[in-house]
């Protein structure tokens, strides 16, 4: 199963610090020799995006940035055997933000990503 994995947080006027960035590269590097780690980046601030709507039969395109207090800052996609797997790898990222930057505060989004296990093959 695959899974899609959201950081959201406030982007920080301070940077992070130099062993966050270490621990979070040994982490990704131990998520992808396992095979679960399938691809991440990170983000731009929603200023540089923008949002396409539909309401009413209309489109709307509105520039960035958006009014969300926290912005998603990073993505990763999982290939895990379940949804708590994927919510153990969210969990070591986080853990890894709180021990080595302690002031910094977030949350990942797990979802689920549709896969052939979803759509069972017509008899």
């Amino acid at each position: 199963m695959r899974y899609l994995t959201l950081l959201r947080g406030r982007h920080s006027t301070t940077p992070p610090p130099p062993e966050l960035m270490a621990a979070i590269m040994a982490l990704g590097e131990e998520a992808t020799k396992s095979g679960a780690l399938l691809d991440t980046a990170g983000l731009a601030p929603s200023a540089s995006g923008a949002r396409v709507s539909l309401a009413g039969g209309e489109l709307a395109a509105v520039d960035g940035p958006f009014a969300e207090s926290k912005e998603v800052i990073s993505y990763a996609i999982y290939d895990v055997r379940s949804k708590e797997e994927a919510v153990e790898w969210a969990s070591r990222f986080l853990r890894v933000h709180r021990d080595l930057w302690p002031e910094w505060e977030g949350e990942v989004d797990v979802l689920k990503l549709f896969g052939p296990e979803d759509f069972p093959a017509p008899a």
